[in-house]
Formats: C-alpha cells, structure tokens, sequence
C-alpha cells in the first residue's frame, strides 16, 4: 500500500506539462486514453507552500493570428470548431489576431491550435 501511495502523490505532484507527457506515454506506448481534463491534472500542489511557485495558466484563449495561404481550409476549422456561420468564420479569419476560442484548458487549446496549423493558419495561445 505505501508503494501506491507513493505514486498518487507523485502523480499529484505532476506539473501540467508532465502530466501531458504521462498523458501522450499512456496512449502511444499503451494505448490507454485519460480521461479529458482530468483531475490529476488540474489538481494542485498538496503542501502550504503558498508564496512559493507562481501558478500555472489554466486558461487559454486561442489567436489567430493569420490564415496563411489556404484560407478556404482555416475558414472551415473554424467552422468546426467555433460553430460561427461562414459569413462569421470569413470575418473572423480575415481580420486576423482575433481569438478563435477564449478560456480553454490547455489540452483543448493544443487541439484546436494543432487542427488550425494543419489547414495551414498561423496560431498562437495566450
């Protein structure tokens, strides 16, 4: 029991980015999938140590700041993504450094930024 003890807290202890490496681990090498935002992940540190470590961003908003050269492939993730109309995707992609998606958590973030560079626009998240 000590044993697995030990390894909750460790996994506790895990900072965001360890905690999606454990997550990208788990998939490719075992083919086990997490369950989305869990709360492993969102937990934060067990200790008082309150002055210590500036607090990680849990939040993020993703910008686009520019379509590139396919447009018409950018205009439909946004689409996909946000749900806008085409009218409202166009303008949206068109007026550039506008957020596509505001106050997500990190790994939606990366999708929708991953997604948005694949159709071949320029992101970026705060």
């Amino acid at each position: 029991m000590a044993d697995l003890k030990k390894l909750a807290e460790e996994i506790v202890g895990l900072t965001l980015l360890e905690a999606q490496e454990l997550k990208t681990i788990l998939k490719d090498e075992y083919d086990i999938e997490p369950a989305a935002g869990g709360a492993v992940m969102m937990a934060g540190p067990a200790g008082g140590d309150a002055g210590g470590a500036a607090e990680e961003q849990t939040e993020f908003d993703v910008i686009l700041k520019s379509a590139g050269a396919s447009k018409i492939n950018v205009i439909k993730e946004v689409r996909g993504i946000t749900g806008l109309g085409l009218k409202e995707a166009k303008e949206l992609v068109e007026a550039g450094g506008k957020a596509v998606k505001e106050g997500v958590d990190k790994a939606e973030a990366d999708e929708i930024k991953e997604k948005l560079e694949a159709a071949g626009a320029e992101v970026e998240l705060k």
